[in-house]
């Protein structure tokens, strides 16, 4: 945990964000997998983590998936995807294992899109490694499951623990309100056929109800 003098949340804050974020991840064993989708966001170490997985002998194809959004439509002008797929061929992984996709403007579309550009590349998928921000990792489980329900799923990320993430991203409240918004989808998001539903324990509720009630509540969808 960083020292209190370099924090703007109280410990107690921060220890509710831990129990958030150790909920986020799925600890699945990384293994060799048919291929692998990285997920845009505004955090490029998904891509950089994606490289390295690649380089370890993984999968043989890996799909960039994301158009632009609000949030990182300054930091990627030309999407999400684009970026991404710079980023890796910078790292070394070679043109011919990438594939694009370039429209995608959430998880579901993440996901159903990179199928059908997989599909399209005539790559057969049984099993596929979703590779996103450490935080992102059970939403993108649950929505896997939900519109590709006959891939089997293996969710990864950069294993930093929480307080060397949010020295990556450099901002506490960001990150706090980012995976606030991110449980929030996954209780919600089952109830509008967006995902399979995901048992949240008691412990993780209570945390993510003192942090909404602390205001850190800007990455909530509003129904």
């Amino acid at each position: 945990m960083p020292d209190r003098e370099q924090r703007t949340i109280t410990d107690a804050q921060w220890n509710d964000a831990q129990v958030i974020w150790d909920f986020h991840q799925m600890g699945h064993e990384p293994r060799p997998c048919s291929a692998a989708i990285c997920l845009g966001s505004h955090d490029l170490g998904a891509a950089t983590f994606a490289a390295r997985q690649y380089h370890a002998g993984l999968f043989p194809v890996l799909v960039f998936s994301g158009g632009n959004s609000p949030t990182t439509a300054d930091l990627y002008p030309r999407g999400e995807a684009v970026h991404f797929r710079e980023h890796a061929l910078d790292l070394g992984v070679p043109d011919s294992a990438i594939l694009l996709e370039p429209n995608a403007g959430n998880t579901g579309q993440n996901i159903t899109f990179s199928r059908d550009v997989l599909l399209g590349a005539g790559v057969e998928v049984g099993s596929v490694m979703l590779i996103a921000m450490p935080y992102m990792e059970r939403r993108a489980y649950a929505t896997c499951r939900k519109v590709w329900p006959e891939a089997d799923v293996v969710c990864a990320s950069d294993p930093l623990d929480f307080a060397d993430y949010v020295k990556s991203i450099g901002d506490e409240r960001l990150v706090i309100d980012t995976m606030v918004g991110d449980l929030q989808r996954v209780i919600e998001y089952p109830k509008l056929g967006f995902a399979i539903e995901q048992e949240v324990p008691d412990d993780v509720l209570a945390a993510y109800e003192r942090l909404l009630h602390a205001g850190f509540d800007s990455r909530l969808f509003k129904s």
